[in-house]
């Protein structure tokens, strides 16, 4: 018999798209969140509205890992459809919690687990004979069922309910009686088990939030000065968008005076080029999109590029290409992002690990586009944008916005008594960062033409090669100076220690995770957690200092070892990839599983650690 293990534990919840399992299952998750226990969730669901599979996943881990787990021990099989694959996807000795309202059949039943019956059709049917929404409040009961085996404390889920309703006293009692039946029916058979519980850690949650990465960026922008926004819908960027709706006008001070736009555009080509324009004219502004969307607004990003206009893309990765898995993650936008457009490109990129970050580079992201006079992107995924996540509060930095090199009309005239003079794209300053004046400046020479094609250092159309030339240079030095920027890499390093990990993005959680099992079977890892393109001197040191380094992605064609090999190609030999592209969030059993497996391919330290177990 196993050891019941203390708040640790992996609950899946398989229902079907539009059954009402949303609610049920954001009450289970922030109830054990309430009990302080560190603990995350991930929903993988359909690209349509009604009908197919829709799998919850929810791990507490009371050492606080918050990436997806390996193995499931709970599967609450709701859905009959999927029911022959779920069974299989529990772990041995794990338990299997089914509506036992009609006998399972035979081809259902595995040996080495536990099932636990509810008849959730039957209870409800009993207890809302005459509600119109019993369909959905069935899944209630596996909430009271799941409370009853695993001590998830009643009050809690009381207080999350009225959290959830709290203007609808019906639907909370109504919810409340499928809950408490639930509770009671395991209780009153005397259903148990023994392989996990819950206890509530005091203040083990004190001061955190629970947030998606959509909304932490919508705030983000929003305190970094965002007052144009044009979007196109898409998964799994459209909640984004729809933030920011919700919250400017609760977070914006009326005085009177519009202070803020936001459009539905009729594409996401429009989208981009109503924020290159609102850009022009001086105003912080930003669309969201995700891989399709971002595909039509490459020539955009291009002229946002070549013209220097101001603008911020947060992209929400999903899978690909074409229409690909919509409602799935990856990491595969990358390279879309660095080289968008055509001709000689890159681009700032800033990539969010958790939901702090996200609110930090969706605000510091306005303050980059400005001082650069470009495209910035800020790269999440469907992982951390639609999930809910803890976190820390967001701390909002206090003191001006940095608007880069604005002159106003008494500059100019003052540069002009010193005998210089306003020269749109002439780099004064050596660092490729040219003076821009917007409109409303009222000096006579504060004016230019904005073109797309060829133009010299005073904005004048040109087809001279030689000042095509200097343009492509001033633009590389620019996206050079940037490199001192951009948000550094947090970089852990060991003394003695030559084998290193390099993630990003949502990598972070279970790469964290694995460095500990990596280091529980005598393999000890530096780390780098890469936060921004173009890539800083740090990354190279670290390279520099180690003998092997592997890098985890969520692509199938390691797109950032290839930009690190671009800018270090003799570091190149020292990068193993882990790549993990199935569309589900990486777990840290198959980062652990890749580099064991090819450690063999890896210098002889690392084999030598490899094989020390313990």
């Amino acid at each position: 018999m196993e050891t019941p293990t203390i708040n640790d534990l992996s609950i899946c919840v398989a229902t079907e798209n539009g059954s009402g399992s949303a609610s049920a299952n954001n009450i289970l998750f922030k109830a054990i969140f309430k009990m302080g226990i560190p603990c995350s969730s991930k929903n993988m669901f359909p690209s349509n509205i009604q009908g197919l599979p829709t799998w919850y996943q929810i791990r507490a881990s009371a050492e606080g890992y918050l990436g997806r787990k390996d193995v499931i021990d709970v599967m609450v099989m709701f859905n009959d459809v999927t029911a022959a694959q779920d069974i299989h996807r529990v772990r041995d000795g794990g338990i299997i919690l089914y509506d036992d309202s009609t006998p399972l059949p035979p081809h259902l039943k595995r040996e080495g687990v536990q099932y636990l019956g509810v008849p959730a059709n039957k209870i409800v049917q009993k207890i809302l004979p005459t509600s119109p929404l019993r369909g959905k409040q069935r899944n209630m009961l596996y909430v009271g069922a799941l409370a009853y085996l695993f001590g998830i404390d009643m009050e809690t889920i009381k207080a999350v309910l009225e959290d959830t309703f709290g203007k609808k006293p019906a639907v909370i009692e109504s919810n409340l009686l499928c809950i408490d039946a639930g509770y009671r029916h395991m209780e009153e058979n005397s259903l148990n088990q023994n392989i996990a519980r819950f206890q509530a850690i005091p203040n083990g949650n004190k001061g955190k939030i629970i947030t998606e990465g959509n909304t932490a960026c919508a705030l983000g922008a929003i305190y970094g000065g965002v007052s144009f926004v044009s979007w196109y819908p898409i998964t799994p960027s459209s909640s984004l968008a729809e933030s920011i709706e919700y919250y400017l006008p609760r977070l914006r001070k009326n005085n009177g005076k519009p202070t803020y736009a936001i459009i539905q555009a009729e594409d996401e080509i429009a989208a981009a080029g109503m924020i290159i324009g609102a850009g022009w004219a001086g105003t912080r502004s930003m669309t969201c999109t995700s891989g399709p969307g971002l595909s039509l607004m490459n020539e955009s990003v291009g002229l946002a590029y070549f013209t220097e206009i101001p603008s911020v893309f947060l992209i929400v990765q999903r899978g690909g290409p074409s229409t690909g898995l919509p409602t799935r993650t990856q990491q595969a936008d990358l390279q879309l992002m660095y080289y968008c457009s055509h001709g000689d490109t890159r681009h700032i990129i800033l990539i969010p690990h958790d939901m702090k970050s996200c609110f930090d580079f969706a605000r510091c992201s306005f303050d980059l586009a400005e001082r650069f006079q470009t495209p910035v992107f800020v790269a999440t995924d469907l992982d951390l944008g639609m999930n809910l996540w803890s976190s820390e509060p967001f701390l909002l930095e206090k003191g001006p916005f940095d608007r880069g090199k604005v002159l106003t009309a008494e500059q100019i005239e003052q540069w002009e008594k010193q005998g210089k003079k306003f020269r749109r794209y002439f780099d004064a300053d050596g660092d490729g960062i040219p003076y821009r004046t917007i409109p409303g400046n009222r000096h006579p020479h504060a004016s230019y033409f904005t073109r797309g094609s060829g133009h010299d250092a005073d904005a004048r159309y040109s087809e001279d090669e030689k000042d095509y030339k200097e343009t492509l240079d001033r633009l590389r030095r620019k996206f050079e100076t940037a490199r001192n920027y951009v948000p550094k890499p947090i970089v852990e390093m060991n003394e003695g220690v030559k084998t290193g990990i390099i993630c990003f993005g949502s990598s972070y959680e279970a790469t964290r995770e694995a460095r500990d099992r990596l280091r529980a079977e005598g393999l000890k890892t530096n780390h780098l957690l890469l936060r921004a393109l173009p890539l800083s001197e740090e990354v190279k040191k670290f390279l520099e200092a180690l003998e092997v380094v592997y890098l985890v992605e969520q692509n199938r064609d390691a797109q950032m070892a290839a930009i690190i090999k671009e800018d270090w190609p003799e570091l190149g030999a020292k990068i193993v990839s882990v790549l993990v592209y199935d569309g589900l969030p990486v777990t840290a059993g198959e980062i652990v599983r890749q580099i064991f497996n090819g450690a063999q391919a890896t210098p002889r330290e690392v084999l030598r650690q490899v094989q020390v177990k313990g």
